[in-house]
């Protein structure tokens, strides 16, 4: 039912429970559940049973002069069928069928709004997430993130936050040092395996094609930064890396646009240094006598804050450790005003969130405890014709987000050379890897993403929406008349009673899904409801001949179809007319 339904309900308990508790100093919270067997209700109250201890009265019969209270109130016509008592003292209600249809008209008057609130207005909210090391293509667990970051980041604006989705470049360091020399061995005219070949390199084809553009002096372009020529001279390295990132930054760009995420802003871990951001973060560490030298390190007191052993922050030979940059990217996300960040990373992270986290403590800049939040996901395994891909070719040691999209979508181009359209693949592929918690394995089998059948979850939720579009066409009439010509008294069988109750449950499970971090609360859900629409689809005609009973399925039908696109949208899947 709709929270203003179940704030209803709850008021009428509050009110019966005034006169019961008055001249003592209690004051009840009322829980209203979902009885786990349908047969007893729609809603079920234990308050009597909590409160018969403190009142020192038998709990059944004060469910009893709850029961009573209730039943005379009414505010309760309309709105509360029946009421029973159950075993020892739980309370049980049958919600009003009206009640019940009235979220058909909540879903029609709000459209693509419905589930949405405010609760988060007026609070701004960075996301960080994918931001991979610019060294190479984009591997599935960046698209792990990026389907768990950007459907985090709906979630959050669903509920009225202010969101910022940032991808951080890790654009400094061994890594792209190790980047410019493969590029380099690669211009020089050595490929893997020989002599000359850096033991440290990158293997994967990119790497020639990188080579290759450089060579003939080409210029690329990131989507947030100034175009960068390739000098074509193979001695000059700093001119390598910088055509070599941003060449790798390009191709990412792309392998996200076919994947359906935007960035808001991007940012460069390099930019911490030339502005002087890790410098200052480490003089406030040191300012705030939480570091100290040893063995000619710099070493982080991170033992004061729960680590299980202090840290180095500057190694022998000048160069900070890894997670020195984190603290100051962080402190830099909060002086810019976002006091709520949650970063999407791999498991792999997890040894540095205690570390990160002491620094923030350390600094001092008024940080709060358990800054940031973090999701960590499990690594993603991917089945094709039935066996484990572990090897992309392009990539050199690891399946691309792009491979994966490719082999999603289906047939190759045709022979007219027309833009292959990725459609169907991103959906699957994002459906897909948000549909377990993050912090489970995932194991992405192609096979199953390509069927089309009830096993394959993405194409048995969007087929429950393109059968209500094959319904509503059949049917051929206007469908914004529907909300007023619909009178709802007809829903009233079981199918029916049980695709209302699905239908009001969204709201609630997207506040449930955004308070425990959990978008894949709303993978499972839209399966539910899909299967709910599917069973009363195969128990009852819809175009039925008697008009009200017609005009009040349809009004139902119009209503699901609403809810799936919003979940679908939510999720960054599309929602077809046809399947």
């Amino acid at each position: 039912m709709l929270a203003q339904q179940k704030q209803q309900i709850a008021d009428l308990f509050s009110s019966a429970l005034k006169p019961l508790v008055a001249g003592s100093d209690l004051q009840p919270t009322i829980t209203l559940e979902r009885p786990r067997d349908v047969t007893h209700g729609d809603i079920a109250c234990n308050i009597a049973m909590q409160l018969a201890k403190p009142l020192k009265k038998n709990p059944r019969e004060l469910a009893q002069a709850i029961v009573a209270a209730v039943l005379a109130d009414p505010a309760r016509e309309g709105l509360v069928e029946s009421v029973e008592i159950a075993g020892p003292g739980f309370i049980n209600l049958r919600v009003a069928a009206a009640a019940k249809q009235a979220v058909v008209k909540a879903i029609h008057a709000q459209g693509s709004n419905f589930g949405r609130s405010d609760a988060g207005a007026g609070k701004k909210v960075l996301v960080e997430f994918v931001s991979a090391n610019p060294t190479g293509p984009l591997h599935v667990g960046h698209g792990r993130q990026g389907a768990l970051g950007d459907a985090m980041s709906s979630l959050l604006q669903v509920q009225g936050y202010e969101v910022l989705r940032e991808f951080y470049y890790n654009d400094a360091g061994v890594q792209i040092a190790t980047l410019a020399t493969s590029v380099q061995a690669r211009a020089r005219g050595y490929k893997p395996g020989d002599s000359e070949w850096p033991e440290a390199a990158y293997n994967g084809d990119y790497i020639g094609d990188i080579a290759r553009d450089f060579l003939a002096g080409k210029t690329v372009s990131a989507s947030d930064g100034e175009p960068t020529t390739a000098s074509g001279d193979v001695e000059d390295i700093e001119s390598i890396r910088r055509f070599a990132v941003t060449y790798l930054r390009h191709e990412q760009d792309l392998d996200l646009q076919a994947f359906g995420v935007k960035f808001d802003n991007y940012y460069l871990e390099s930019s911490l240094y030339r502005e002087g951001k890790v410098a200052s973060a480490v003089d406030a560490l040191i300012a705030a006598g939480k570091t100290y030298e040893l063995d000619g390190a710099l070493w982080l007191r991170t033992t004061d804050y729960g680590d299980d052993k202090d840290r180095v922050m500057k190694k022998t030979d000048g160069t900070y450790t890894y997670f020195v940059p984190d603290v100051a990217y962080h402190i830099n996300k909060w002086q810019r005003g976002y006091g709520k960040v949650i970063n999407i990373q791999g498991s792999d992270h997890h040894g540095t969130i205690a570390r990160v986290r002491a620094g923030l403590q350390a600094a001092g800049v008024g940080i709060p405890l358990g800054y940031p939040d973090y999701v960590l996901h499990k690594m993603v395994t991917v089945m094709r014709n039935g066996e484990e891909v572990k090897i992309s070719k392009r990539a050199g040691s690891y399946v691309t987000l792009r491979d994966l999209i490719e082999w999603s979508t289906g047939a190759e181009d045709d022979a007219s050379g027309a833009p292959r359209d990725l459609t169907r693949g991103r959906d699957a592929v994002r459906f897909f890897l948000i549909s377990r918690k993050a912090d489970t394995e995932f194991v992405f089998d192609v096979d199953l993403a390509l069927a089309q059948s009830d096993e394959n979850p993405v194409y048995y939720v969007q087929y429950a929406h393109a059968r209500i579009c094959s319904v509503l066409a059949q049917w051929g009439g206007d469908e914004s008349e529907l909300p007023a010509v619909a009178d709802l008294s007809p829903l009233t069988s079981p199918r029916e009673a049980a695709l209302l109750a699905k239908l009001a449950e969204y709201p609630e499970m997207l506040a449930h899904a955004l308070q425990e971090l959990g978008p894949h609360q709303v993978a499972f859900y839209l399966r539910d409801l899909a299967g709910e629409l599917h069973s009363y689809y195969n128990a009852e005609r819809v175009l039925v001949d008697d008009v009200p009973t017609r005009f009040a399925r349809l009004a139902l039908m119009a209503a699901t179809r609403q809810v799936l696109r919003n979940g679908l949208a939510l999720l960054g899947v599309s929602s077809p007319a046809r399947m």
